[in-house]
């Protein structure tokens, strides 16, 4: 069983194409990503309004798009997606994911994973930093 880590995208991103885990530039993102390694997984994603599920050294173009903001459609066609490029990198079933994320990015497929966890669940997004900030040693 791998332990894979999902962290969501963020609004704030350089204006050029960068590898995704230097492209965006919230601070809630750069402490999600710290976290995540430091938690040593198997593996560490990002959760794209855009790009579904993002390798941490992707190359991708700034962009802006909020998942909250899109049609029922979009958001089906990107659960879909986001399915579709997990099971290629993890087993749904078996598999453990940590998940760091809104409830925008997750509600819609967790049902189909097993095994995982919410940390941030019932925070809301300004909530997230103090999260951080009181389970980890300064990063």
């Amino acid at each position: 069983m791998k332990t894979i880590y999902l962290i969501s995208c963020c609004k704030e991103k350089l204006d050029y194409p960068a590898p995704a885990e230097k492209l965006y530039q919230s601070t809630g993102f750069k402490k999600s990503l710290a976290y995540s390694r430091s938690q040593k997984p198997d593996a560490i994603y990002i959760l794209s309004a855009k790009h579904h599920v993002v390798k941490l050294d992707d190359i991708i173009a700034p962009y802006d798009v909020c998942l909250s903001d899109q049609t029922p459609s979009y958001r089906r066609d990107w659960k879909n997606q986001v399915l579709k490029d997990l099971s290629e990198v993890s087993d749904l079933k078996k598999d453990k994911f940590v998940i760091l994320a809104t409830i925008d990015y997750y509600q819609d497929f967790i049902s189909e994973l097993s095994n995982y966890e919410l940390p941030l669940k019932n925070l809301e997004h300004d909530e997230f930093i103090n999260w951080y900030n009181m389970n980890t040693q300064k990063i």
